[in-house]
């Protein structure tokens, strides 16, 4: 990899090969972002509907928070049913150092097996449409959310095992693809130069039964539209009541909307965000059936690291709430089109300054310059 590839410096790997390039518009260039924070683009992308990436982390948060209302038996049994992995074990050489003690990194990630109509990532059959870095300070008093667009173009080690970062780029979501957590880990780590504690994986799947246990939600139709898949729902404009196997057949349209995988993106977040507004609810928390309901129905759509435990992880973070959140989007300085395919490109500079102050537990320094007191939480961090 050239000099302008991996700077010298302790902390921090994030770069753009090709920072010259024409940038070109391409699926990324829909995603908005936020010039007084992470610069301007090399070319301006089209306007569209933002993500809202901090719902999906907020689930999580609800998880943790979970643990101060209840026994320490019934606890455990919840703990024993979320499905274990261990994507730590391959990465036995070349990590980043832990820097700073009591502080947590989580990698958040986002998947959707079960729909029908997904498009595996090339060359493989696995995606991950949602990759998410939440970093928990020492402080413990708050968290900060970065969203890692799927397509942004990073070193991809070629195994997990490896000592190196290498010099092979590819979209980060390739990594899942090729390695599935143990790589995508990997490639975080180098991409950040951030020491991962534990990883939370998503199924977008397994939320059919989490919307029935709380039965079912009112979701915001954004047009009239008829499902491609059998029975060939229709969904109307609107606000639809849809039970659980509605729900997910809605958030899995795309060829009906000019965005295409970019609406089926934006309707799994508004999924995360109704269940979590009524998963919050009166009506669900002093409710012990609908409440355990829901809960065991959010441990069966989940899958986390060997070493994460509900409990410690409950007790440890459950002063933390929505007000406590900052959400941020990995800096990024434009869009191109490589080999066939369109990516979003890192702004090399403004990133190593931020996973620079989340390495050494230096976020609320950052973020008090660089996050407007007064914004408002999107994906772009303002």
């Amino acid at each position: 990899m050239s000099s302008n590839d991996r700077p010298d410096r302790s902390i921090g790997r994030a770069s753009v090969p090709g920072r010259d390039a024409p940038a070109r518009n391409g699926e990324g260039a829909r995603v908005a972002k936020s010039a007084a924070v992470y610069g301007t683009s090399r070319k301006t992308p089209k306007k569209g509907p933002k993500p809202r990436w901090d719902r999906i982390a907020l689930v999580v948060v609800v998880l943790f928070a979970l643990c101060g209302v209840g026994g320490f038996l019934w606890y455990k049994n919840v703990e024993g049913d979320i499905e274990k992995t261990d994507p730590f074990s391959a990465l036995t050489k070349g990590r980043p150092p832990k820097t700073v003690a009591g502080m947590q990194n989580m990698l958040l990630v986002g998947t959707d097996f079960a729909d029908p109509d997904s498009v595996a990532d090339d060359p493989a059959t696995a995606r991950t449409d949602t990759i998410i870095l939440m970093h928990i300070p020492s402080t413990q008093d708050r968290a900060y959310l970065v969203s890692i667009p799927r397509d942004l173009w990073v070193p991809v080690p070629q195994k997990a095992t490896d000592s190196q970062c290498g010099t092979r780029r590819a979209k980060i979501n390739a990594a899942y693809a090729w390695g599935d957590l143990p790589l995508l880990v990997k490639t975080v780590e180098c991409f950040t130069s951030v020491r991962l504690d534990h990883v939370v994986q998503i199924d977008f799947g397994g939320f059919k039964q989490v919307v029935d246990a709380l039965g079912g939600v009112d979701m915001p139709i954004e047009r009239d539209i008829t499902s491609i898949h059998e029975p060939f729902r229709k969904f109307t404009k609107g606000t639809m009541h849809l039970n659980g196997t509605e729900a997910l057949d809605y958030v899995r349209q795309r060829k009906q909307f000019p965005d295409g995988d970019f609406a089926r993106m934006r309707h799994q977040q508004l999924l995360l965000k109704v269940l979590l507004d009524k998963a919050a609810s009166g009506q669900t928390l002093t409710n012990p059936i609908k409440f355990n309901n829901f809960v065991n129905a959010m441990t069966k759509a989940i899958k986390v690291d060997a070493g994460f435990s509900l409990l410690d992880m409950g007790l440890q973070f459950r002063g933390l709430r929505s007000d406590d959140l900052t959400f941020l989007t990995s800096p990024y300085s434009g869009f191109d089109d490589i080999g066939g395919q369109s990516v979003v490109l890192s702004d090399r500079e403004r990133a190593i300054a931020l996973y620079n102050a989340i390495a050494s537990d230096q976020m609320a320094q950052w973020a008090a310059i660089h996050v407007p007191s007064t914004a408002t939480p999107t994906p772009n961090g303002t």
